[in-house]
């Protein structure tokens, strides 16, 4: 089963992917709500996949990418942007970010995305 992060400053964000991530079989081990704290639980979760908000307080989504890649070159991130963050998409991508997805989620996107960025 593979473990997920699950990163977005809105709990309610947070709540709906892992409602369509774990039905979908897939395991949710931590979730966090700032860039700072995303990289500490990459740091000590070691997930699969994490699923990264763009806006957040402390750590945007972009400088966090940026600390895990430097953690761990292969990890395998995704980000979560509403209509309107192009720009910081490019740049999320730029980082080291696989895919990204828009909100709201629409759970076969999320779904389509997890497989391509985790090659099942």
């Amino acid at each position: 089963m593979k473990k997920i992060l699950v990163v977005d400053d809105a709990a309610f964000m947070r709540l709906m992917l892992k409602g369509i991530l774990s039905k979908n079989g897939y395991e949710i081990v931590g979730e966090a709500e700032n860039g700072q704290e995303a990289v500490e639980k990459y740091r000590s979760l070691s997930p699969d996949l994490v699923t990264m908000d763009i806006t957040m307080p402390i750590m945007e989504g972009v400088e966090a990418v940026r600390q895990i890649k430097k953690l761990d070159p292969n990890a395998k991130i995704i980000m979560c942007s509403a209509m309107g963050q192009q720009t910081m998409v490019v740049e999320s991508l730029q980082a080291g970010a696989k895919d990204f997805i828009v909100k709201p989620f629409q759970e076969e996107r999320v779904l389509e995305s997890i497989r391509k960025t985790l090659g099942a």
